[in-house]
């Protein structure tokens, strides 16, 4: 079967697969993606259920599949197919990190979800597979992006290599992170980048895959990457999520006042540090992996992740998840149907 390919060895000097099997054995997980987003539109629009409250997920989980085989078509390798452990990997991590966001806009209070299913074993379920496509989304598209030669040639003047920049920039994430608690009327869009500032001096510190290290060798690909598939992710968020039944509703103070979809249109602008900052936090974990992570040049670095440590980020993504649940349900869920 396509779809449950093995993943194939890899030469680790290029990061491409060269298993021969590969030239036998397409996937065709991309025609399957395809097929289901065609149907779940057609049915959704007809109204039939559940298609009408699960649209949103069918829809992004078809995209993720769809993108990932144009990756592979492109460029002979997908993180689908080549790195599924971290493609896998990335689905509790995406809902651990969208959590987090839930947790803060409950003092923001910038959207709130209608249109929700009053059963509990539908509505606990829907919130993981949701929230799980964040991640994947937006890295299938930076990688689609990347292998189709988007900003190839883009050099700038490297920046001297220093470490002064590291205080100031933990300060702005302490910031931009706190400061929306307690005056979240004037400081909300700062969440949508605050992670990035926290933490990109530990990744720069520590030997991580930082973007400042990228501007010191003078590439600033990455970033451009990234902000054009946080722009794109942010579209398709918006598109699916206004025709859906089950869908989030902004409530934006100052801006609220013209709306592309559900999203003022001043609000498109946090989509793109918004990936930049999921890259970031991504890459800050995957320094507790021996720097293994989700790009082809990094899932094959050596080293084993401890069992104890897998065991702590189970439980602490449960928590997260139970905790963070129940405060969506509380605070942020305002219809059940």
């Amino acid at each position: 079967m396509g779809l449950w390919l093995n993943e194939p060895r890899f030469d680790s000097s290029r990061g491409v697969a060269y298993d021969s099997i590969m030239s036998r054995r397409r996937p065709y997980h991309g025609f399957i993606g395809l097929a289901m987003l065609a149907v779940s539109e057609i049915l959704m629009l007809a109204g039939v259920p559940p298609f009408t409250t699960w649209f949103y997920s069918l829809a992004w989980w078809s995209y993720i599949f769809l993108v990932d085989q144009a990756v592979y078509q492109i460029q002979g390798q997908s993180l689908w197919v080549n790195r599924r452990r971290e493609f896998l990997l990335l689905i509790p991590t995406s809902v651990c990190f969208w959590m987090i966001f839930e947790g803060l806009n409950v003092y923001l209070r910038n959207w709130h979800y209608v249109g929700i299913t009053y059963r509990a074993w539908e509505r606990w379920p829907g919130y993981f597979i949701a929230y799980a496509t964040v991640l994947p989304g937006i890295f299938e598209t930076t990688e689609l992006l990347g292998a189709l030669g988007l900003f190839h040639h883009r050099r700038i003047k490297p920046i001297p290599r220093t470490t002064r920049w590291h205080l100031p920039f933990a300060l702005i994430g302490f910031f931009s992170l706190f400061a929306p608690i307690f005056r979240p009327d004037y400081f909300f869009p700062l969440v949508w980048g605050g992670f990035a500032f926290l933490l990109e001096p530990l990744l720069h510190l520590r030997g991580g895959r930082s973007l400042m290290r990228d501007f010191e060798e003078g590439d600033p690909r990455r970033l451009y990457l990234l902000l054009t598939a946080g722009l794109i992710c942010g579209g398709l968020w918006e598109f699916w999520n206004y025709w859906a039944v089950s869908k989030w509703v902004y409530d934006v103070p100052h801006v609220g006042w013209l709306k592309v979809f559900e999203m003022p249109l001043l609000g498109f602008g946090g989509f793109p540090p918004f990936a930049v900052e999921l890259y970031v936090m991504t890459n800050f974990l995957s320094l507790f992996r021996h720097g293994r992570g989700w790009l082809k040049e990094d899932h094959l670095r050596p080293g084993q992740t401890s069992p104890a440590l897998i065991f702590l980020a189970f439980i602490f993504l449960c928590l997260v998840f139970l905790m963070a649940g129940r405060s969506i349900e509380t605070y942020t869920v305002k219809e059940f149907i």
